[in-house]
């Protein structure tokens, strides 16, 4: 007679927790992300000059893709040698409390640049946190997952992403309604720039704790768990990785790097670039605003010579318009799972990376304004939804795809690093070349397009050298016995 035995980690349990703990992670991050185009370029940086304000800005939240790889080395390395559930209550507890912190801070005009540098601090936390959440919630996603269906439960900790953006920027955009500005729409009231943008920092406490209650229920893989058995556990899986498995971390790092600078163009600098002023008098107002906030003198004439033109769409209805395109997002990362596991993962993403290589070169056809405002937006709206549709469907089969590179006793490091690695090349940066392109474009976007394509090229290469992995057998490939 045979007895089937429940799995350990239920199908609900597992999709429940690799979904809602990255939900709360992105979500956290993108609170910051919008705070950093929003407000503390005003609050945290004031220059004076409207784009240097906003490159400080956007340095801060690069900084956080550089504490991603110590994150992912620190976190790996434990959760690897001491199994995924610590660890990955570790990490969102470290997330919740930094992010919580960031709504209580005080501002430049309170204690002049030590706002920046308590910012910065919270900011690398943040990123360290990250840094072993993907890789962990990845590994309880694929490690848990029927046979055949490892891409598709590895889709539901990427759902985070899309999940996370609309929550955040779904409380961000009630808020500003809430606390509108007396006259014009496209500024922020002094109710908002007080106070209303530490709202959504401050709600993720909340977040965190729901995060937490669906973890701690979780137990460790089997998959994990016969390794451990085994004696397959590494004394420094870090130092095991780098040594044996050096090949798969570049290709992996390499792979994810168009999602990582599509993602993060998608996101940042569009909404950077089309709720930029489209004239120098509505950006000059704005300038100003910033300037009386801040205490600090306004030079017209230089804010003038440096002033390059965005979209001039108001921040909601830009917000609303991403929001639209982030859906396309989810549903093509749901989508993607189930079309890795029947046609494999490098077959589907060499030919989503190619698109990619094809959208880059589009920017100026999609993000340069019409005659008819109607048009403009009509026009942009199709570019955000399919630049999210690319996105969903590149970043979907990661989860599945990353951990599949290596083997067990080292799968927590190795994903990570190699996902958060990639993070600083495309992540890091992006919104920083994004943004010094777009000036030397004199306002047009032509340029960060030819970026992301030379980004999708490097990507598309890294998938050609790199083997299917469709088939990789967990259950076999548990890693190197330890020396004893």
């Amino acid at each position: 007679m045979t007895t089937t035995i429940a799995p350990a980690n239920p199908r609900s349990r597992v999709i429940l927790a690799s979904l809602v703990g990255t939900t709360i992670e992105f979500y956290d991050f993108y609170v910051y992300a919008t705070a950093a185009v929003l407000v503390f370029p005003v609050l945290f940086f004031p220059t004076g000059n409207d784009t240097t304000s906003l490159l400080a800005s956007f340095g801060v939240f690069g900084a956080a893709m550089v504490a991603r790889p110590i994150g992912a080395m620190i976190f790996g390395h434990f959760g690897d040698k001491f199994g995924r559930k610590a660890t990955l209550v570790a990490s969102l507890l470290t997330m919740g409390i930094a992010t919580f912190l960031i709504g209580l801070l005080p501002t430049f005009q309170q204690i002049n640049w030590w706002a920046a540098l308590l910012l910065l601090i919270l900011r690398l936390a943040q990123g360290f946190a990250l840094g072993g959440e993907w890789s962990g919630a990845a590994l309880v996603a694929t490690e848990n997952a029927p046979a055949g269906k490892r891409a598709w439960y590895g889709s539901f900790p990427q759902l985070g992403a899309p999940l996370g953006f609309i929550i955040a920027n779904g409380i961000f955009l009630a808020i500003n309604a809430l606390l509108p500005h007396e006259t014009d729409a496209t500024l922020k009231s002094e109710a908002f720039l007080s106070w209303g943008w530490r709202v959504p920092f401050l709600f993720s406490a909340v977040m965190v704790i729901i995060g937490l209650w669906v973890r701690l229920k979780l137990v460790e893989s089997e998959t994990f768990t016969r390794a451990a058995d085994t004696g397959r556990i590494r004394k420094l899986p870090l130092a095991t990785v780098f040594r044996h498995h050096w090949k798969q971390l570049i290709l992996g790092t390499f792979i994810m790097l168009a999602t990582y600078v599509l993602f993060y163009l998608m996101t940042n600098f569009t909404l950077a670039y089309g709720t930029k002023a489209g004239s120098l008098e509505v950006a000059s107002a704005a300038a100003q605003q910033a300037a009386d906030a801040s205490g600090k003198p306004f030079d017209a004439s230089a804010f003038a010579a440096q002033f390059y033109p965005g979209l001039g769409f108001g921040y909601t209805q830009f917000v609303i318009m991403q929001i639209v395109g982030v859906v396309f997002f989810g549903i093509f990362t749901l989508l993607s799972g189930p079309w890795a596991d029947r046609f494999g993962r490098r077959r589907l993403l060499l030919w989503v990376t190619g698109a990619i290589i094809v959208f880059g070169l589009t920017f100026n056809l999609f993000l340069m304004p019409q005659d008819d405002p109607a048009l403009t937006m009509a026009v942009v709206q199709g570019f955000l939804i399919l630049g999210f549709l690319l996105m969903g469907a590149t970043f979907g089969p990661m989860g599945a795809l990353l951990p599949e590179l290596f083997p067990t006793n080292v799968r927590y490091s190795g994903s990570a690093i190699a996902y958060n690695v990639s993070s600083i090349l495309g992540a890091a940066v992006a919104p920083l070349i994004a943004v010094e392109l777009w000036r030397i474009g004199d306002g047009s976007p032509w340029l960060v397009g030819v970026y992301l394509s030379a980004m999708a090229v490097l990507t598309f290469i890294a998938l050609w050298l790199s083997p299917e992995t469709k088939d990789h057998d967990f259950e076999a490939d548990l890693g190197v016995a330890a020396q004893r």
